[in-house]
């Protein structure tokens, strides 16, 4: 296969052949100085066997939104070989994040405590860029660069909004509480909008029932022994 995009911790694969596209789930988790942090821009370190189990949660949660009418790039999977099979999209360089509860960044920006509850959630869009700090930015900067077309933004915070439903459930069904998290949106060439990307413990922050936030590993065993 032909890599098209290395990250953090997967790879866009390109069947030349078939023409389909693949991500490669990887065993690295973002962090710093081996401390794994899902809402670190940097690789702290790799877990043998963490991209397989990252996958089989992903495909559990993608095929749990799909089942809810929400719309996701998600085909199909291949546990032993690590890859997914996903959707040809156009995909803006943002992240879409729903908080449940202040944490992480916000806190640092905006110099609040941890844990203060939101409700209605709170929605922010931010865009990809590790040398700005993933910067928030406006529907209509979004729209002066060429980002994202009139009406699409407040159509992906609406499937924000809906992804944040059926995850916040289905963890509380887990004795988990949904803190925060980000997705990632893409779009097909009629416009439709899909969940893109992965929805694992690398792309959001939980609290078990003794007050503790798990990291990304120890959730994502957590999260597998449930949905075995």
């Amino acid at each position: 296969m032909k890599e098209l995009y290395d990250g953090k911790t997967k790879t866009v694969l390109l069947d030349e052949e078939s023409k389909e596209v693949y991500l490669l789930f990887k065993d690295s988790a973002t962090g710093e100085n081996g401390v794994f942090d899902p809402g670190s821009n940097t690789v702290g370190g790799s877990v043998v066997g963490k991209g397989k189990i990252g996958l089989t949660v992903s495909q559990y949660f993608f095929e749990l939104m799909e089942k809810n009418d929400i719309p996701t790039h998600y085909l199909g999977a291949d546990i032993e070989k690590g890859i997914m099979n996903v959707r040809q999209l156009t995909v803006p360089n943002l992240e879409f994040v729903l908080r449940y509860f202040t944490a992480g960044s916000m806190c640092r920006r905006f110099t609040l405590p941890e844990g203060l509850p939101f409700n209605p959630p709170y929605l922010e869009v931010t865009l990809k860029d590790d040398e700005q700090g993933d910067p928030l930015i406006t529907d209509r900067l979004c729209q002066m660069k060429g980002i994202l077309k009139p009406g699409q933004y407040e159509e992906a915070l609406d499937l924000l909004t809906k992804v944040g439903t059926v995850l916040k459930d289905s963890l509380a069904e887990m004795n988990l509480t949904l803190i925060d998290f980000k997705i990632e949106i893409g779009c097909d060439n009629d416009g439709r909008m899909y969940v893109v990307d992965e929805i694992t413990p690398d792309i959001w922050r939980v609290k078990d029932e003794a007050g503790n936030i798990p990291n990304q590993i120890e959730c994502a065993q957590l999260i597998l022994d449930k949905i075995q």
